[in-house]
């Protein structure tokens, strides 16, 4: 029996050290600098790809608006061809839709929303915030936000020229 109770009490120190870090989650956003805001261009984590963050109503949204390198290695524009939908395979990847539905939650981030990612043609729930020290954390997930991938994007560090030409 005695086994079994110093097992049990090692079940419930790391299910509390789980509640703890759970916790911690909200009190880390709290933590960016105020009047923080994902408004703006990013560079998503690979530097691939240039996003700009703007307001869709009452809502963010996002877009691939800059491309290190927008055409194929046959010359020709990049085009979403990993997409599920074959009927959008035609679609560029400038200006592709890559975030959307985003509002403001009670932790000073935004949730709520959707990401796509073109590499795969998913799409996943999302939730973002921008940390303290600038940069900003993208979630997709499947069901649970504790299921899922998270990204780093950062501010670029000049201005970037958009890929269809739109100031």
């Amino acid at each position: 029996m005695q086994g079994f109770a110093a097992s049990r009490q090692v079940k419930l120190r790391f299910f509390a050290a789980a509640a703890f870090a759970c916790l911690l989650v909200p009190m880390a956003r709290a933590q960016a600098a105020p009047g923080s805001t994902p408004l703006g261009w990013w560079l998503e984590q690979t530097g691939r790809a240039g996003i700009l963050i703007a307001p869709c109503g009452a809502q963010l949204c996002g877009h691939i608006e800059w491309l290190n390198q927008p055409l194929t290695p046959q010359g020709q524009v990049k085009t979403d061809i990993h997409n599920p939908d074959s009927g959008l395979h035609g679609r560029p990847i400038c200006g592709l839709p890559v975030i959307w539905g985003f509002v403001p939650d009670n932790g000073g981030g935004w949730s709520g929303g959707w990401i796509y990612d073109p590499d795969a043609g998913k799409t996943y729930k999302s939730v973002m915030h921008v940390q303290a020290d600038g940069s900003l954390r993208v979630r997709g997930y499947i069901g649970i936000p504790l299921i899922g991938r998270s990204e780093v994007w950062t501010r670029p560090p000049a201005p970037l020229t958009p890929c269809n030409g739109a100031k």
